[in-house]
């Protein structure tokens, strides 16, 4: 084992022509890496983790990457196994890292894109998810591949890889476990414990609720969520803010002036057939209105942001083209452990046997019942994602995971697919969920793509071996899309999408475009209103994904994640120095992916329980608060206790 140290200041710097770089392990040393309870570890914790990114990414329409709360819980785990004899090494360490992050990016891209199959009113079986997730999951992985050398290797110190290099620096870290493992362990018992008492006791309030006053049905609310609180310290004050900006902007201006506009009207105005604008709540108006607004405003940052990466989309697909072009033929065969790749070969091969699976079986694409049809959809499938693959993969090594464009891609695929379908006449229900099924592949493919190049990156500057780190890929995806996927169906059948619980706001999205391009039948009025909100966004310098998630999702999901970023800002502006900062950061970073995944956990327990009992958790109710006032008054309390608790542990209770 090597001694504990940081890693060396070429692991930050592009390296002179012939040098190269020296990893915390050498690739001399043959450390235990691929092991038995490495493997257990990681599917354990990519279950638990991608579980939890189900329910959050259904609820708020994002994830998190858990690759660090991965990495600090199995060392963790480790440390307490080697008070029996059986402790682990940094590299398994990273190897259950590896394995277990897989997972919540397989979450991200099978929630952006099934739930809109519910909306539809189809019933995909656990079967049919699986298979979809797999084949996404197995192409991204195929594909990263070839890429391996030149995107890690040959740009080592031009492409950082925010992501990967954080969680090498947990690994290496002396202080890793300990303290680190603590404060992810504090916060899944507090998420967990604060969503029992909202959603199984019900003797605290999930939800506030008030009307502005002198405001014409303006209303503003806050969920009592602990794990929007948690994403809003990850995202930070800047996004916290945009995103809350969307919200109020929705709430409290575009909803009372369709109030205004609409309270003379006699009929009611598309869509809406039924009600007039006049007898709707803030909340109907903003289902059959604002949230068509949002869609399109939501869409349009989406693309915008695909094409302001146009340049690197272009120049990443002629170097990913090259770089393949270059290695066919090679075995995969390399000089040096921390050089060996899977070979090439097998990544023609996979490839080929995914696309024919999905063409000639139905399993995966189950509405397209002609095999014609399938082979289609397979091929572009294979397109999309051999092009989005490489473009994400580059793209996150610049800005890291959270900011790569999975949504424009994914909507850019869906277009694309949509457009084909329309020309080639397949335009019933069939058609549209075939075409989201393509969407579905292409997404998974693009957010696994983006997550083992971080991985990598992270095994790079560690000293692990690449061969090992993309099984370990390719097993984290395999052992995890059952369990991602039967986390959403449990969710969809006892809350379902489109919910206040779950509105699942990506999934919808999806829908609602390709509604757009096949049926031609959307309020266009509402989405080009909706995308001029996001053009102006970008005339302002006001960064316009997040503005336009804001005006998407309700106000009410925004305000804790508000809150979040608000204390995070608190906290960062009062440190003494830099050194306090990063440490408070952290520890907040570290809890928030606790509160994350402790409420989401205690979400699909929830949803568990409902299924084999046939009804939801009762609990006591809030009966004995006597009334609505002193119920509100209890549950602010309670969120502020839990965000006070938050503070003082964030903070620090002694030195930094």
């Amino acid at each position: 084992m090597p001694e504990q140290r940081g890693l060396s200041a070429d692991a930050y710097v592009p390296l002179p022509e012939g040098q190269s770089y020296r990893p915390f392990v050498g690739a001399e040393e043959n450390l235990a890496e691929f092991t038995l309870k490495a493997v257990l570890l990681g599917i354990l914790f990519g279950i638990v983790f991608g579980a939890a990114n189900a329910y959050l990414g259904l609820r708020a329409g994002l994830t998190i990457s858990t690759s660090i709360p991965v990495a600090v819980m199995t060392v963790a785990a480790f440390r307490a196994l080697r008070g029996i004899g059986h402790g682990g090494t940094i590299l398994e360490a990273n190897m259950s890292q590896t394995i277990g992050s897989a997972s919540s990016s397989l979450a991200s891209g099978v929630i952006f894109t099934l739930p809109a199959l519910f909306l539809w009113g189809l019933s995909p079986n656990l079967l049919q998810m699986t298979v979809l997730a797999m084949s996404g999951g197995l192409i991204g992985i195929l594909f990263m591949i070839p890429l391996r050398r030149f995107l890690i290797q040959r740009e080592h110190g031009r492409l950082p890889y925010p992501e990967g290099t954080a969680c090498a620096q947990v690994l290496v870290a002396s202080e890793v476990g300990g303290s680190r493992a603590r404060h992810v362990i504090e916060g899944l018992l507090a998420g967990a414990g604060f969503k029992f008492l909202t959603a199984w006791l019900k003797v605290i309030p999930d939800h506030l609720g008030a009307k502005v006053p002198f405001l014409r049905k303006g209303e503003i609310g806050m969920d009592l969520s602990p794990a929007l609180f948690g994403v809003g310290y990850i995202l930070g004050p800047k996004v916290a803010a945009i995103m809350v900006g969307g919200g109020l902007l929705s709430w409290l201006v575009i909803i009372p002036l369709i109030d205004l506009w609409g309270a003379s009207l006699s009929a009611p105005m598309f869509p809406e057939t039924q009600q007039l604008i006049g007898e709707m709540s803030p909340s109907r108006i903003w289902t059959r209105y604002v949230r068509y607004i949002g869609a399109g405003a939501v869409a349009t940052a989406g693309i915008i942001t695909l094409v302001r990466s146009l340049p690197v989309m272009v120049e990443s697909f002629r170097i990913g083209a090259g770089e393949l072009k270059g290695r066919v033929g090679a075995n995969g065969a390399a000089s040096a452990r921390t050089s060996a790749d899977l070979p090439l070969r097998y990544v023609g091969i996979g490839v080929g046997i995914i696309i024919l699976a999905l063409a000639l079986n139905p399993w995966g694409f189950e509405t397209l019942t002609s095999v014609g049809v399938r082979l289609v959809a397979a091929i572009c499938v294979a397109v999309f994602a051999f092009f989005f693959v490489t473009v994400a993969a580059r793209i996150v090594g610049m800005v890291g995971v959270t900011s790569n464009p999975t949504s424009g891609m994914t909507i850019a695929a869906l277009l694309g697919t949509s457009t084909v379908f329309l020309l080639m006449g397949w335009t019933d229900l069939a058609g549209k969920a075939g075409a989201l099924t393509v969407g579905c592949v292409v997404a998974i493919a693009v957010s696994i793509a983006g997550d083992t190049s971080q991985d990598l990156k992270t095994g790079f500057l560690l000293g692990a071996t690449p061969r090992r780190q993309q099984i370990g890929e390719l097993i984290g995806v395999l052992t995890s899309a059952t369990f991602v996927c039967l986390s959403v169906l449990l969710l969809a059948k006892v809350f379902g999408f489109g919910s206040q619980e779950l509105p699942a706001p990506q999934a919808t999205l999806m829908k609602l475009v390709i509604d757009g391009v096949i049926d031609q039948s959307l309020p266009w009025n509402l989405v080009i209103l909706g995308a001029t909100i996001a053009i102006a966004c970008e005339f302002l310098k006001i960064p316009s994904l997040p503005f336009a998630v804001g005006v998407y999702l309700p106000v009410s999901t925004m305000t804790p994640v508000f809150v979040g970023g608000l204390i995070r800002w608190w906290m960062e502006s009062r440190s003494a120095n830099e050194e306090q900062r990063q440490a408070r950061r952290e520890r907040g970073i570290l809890l928030g992916s606790g509160f994350v995944g402790g409420e989401g956990l205690l979400g699909v327990a929830i949803a568990a329980v409902t299924l084999a009992s046939g009804s939801r958790p009762g609990g006591i109710g809030m009966a004995w608060a006597g009334g609505p006032a002193m119920e509100a008054a209890l549950g602010l309390l309670a969120f502020g206790l839990l965000g006070t608790w938050f503070f003082r542990i964030a903070r620090g209770r002694g030195h930094d």
